[in-house]
């Protein structure tokens, strides 16, 4: 979802920097977030985040600007009756904006529990940094849904679709910096247009 639906590379930075916690935040990304996702979890959201005011969060949320091509890729989609789903490490909230607006059939992301507009300190995960949840959660989907893995097309822009990448038949790095996502992508599209996806999964 960040850096592939919306114009921005992660979510949970951009709140750091909202509610005034992006230097510390930084540094907590960068020693836990593909080591120990628990533990980042819990030193931000229980520690730095725990009894914020809301606001800044649901003004995020508004504000996400869609990359580039977002709504002429999802009206191609539509148009086949392709069904599509979300699986990201992002914010649910995010997510259900997208699903509204665009169509979504299946959003998986992470939940940020705020009462009465205030961050509680809960963080329902089920989507950690890592290749493993993401994969796991579309082999069930593939499997509920009767859906051959050779026929689904995946795009993403982080490592943690590697698994993702090798379990489905084509895959599309976009606009990435990994060499190790492009090194497994069918293809490879550079740029912030989600409209150059268009003839690869015509194909």
């Amino acid at each position: 979802m960040d850096g592939v639906i919306f114009n921005t590379k992660n979510f949970w930075i951009d709140l750091h920097q909202a509610l005034g916690t992006l230097e510390e935040g930084k540094k907590l990304t960068t020693q836990y977030l593909h080591a120990d996702y628990q533990k980042l979890v819990e030193e931000v959201v229980q520690h730095l985040w725990k009894g914020k005011d809301a606001t800044p969060y649901y003004h995020l949320i508004t504000s996400l600007k869609y990359i580039s091509g977002v709504k002429a890729v999802f009206k191609e989609i539509k148009k086949n009756d392709w069904l599509t789903a979300v699986i990201s490490s992002g914010s649910i909230d995010a997510a259900r904006r997208a699903q509204h607006e665009l169509g979504i059939d299946y959003i998986y992301a992470n939940e940020l529990v705020i009462k009465d507009n205030i961050i509680t300190g809960e963080f329902i995960w089920p989507i950690a940094a890592g290749n493993e949840k993401k994969v796991q959660i579309l082999q069930h989907l593939c499997q509920d849904l009767g859906i051959k893995p050779r026929d689904v097309i995946y795009v993403g822009d982080s490592d943690t679709d590697l698994h993702a990448f090798q379990f489905v038949g084509t895959s599309i790095a976009f606009n990435t910096s990994s060499e190790k996502l492009k090194n497994a992508a069918t293809h490879i599209v550079e740029g912030k247009d989600l409209k150059k996806i268009l003839p690869l999964i015509r194909e």
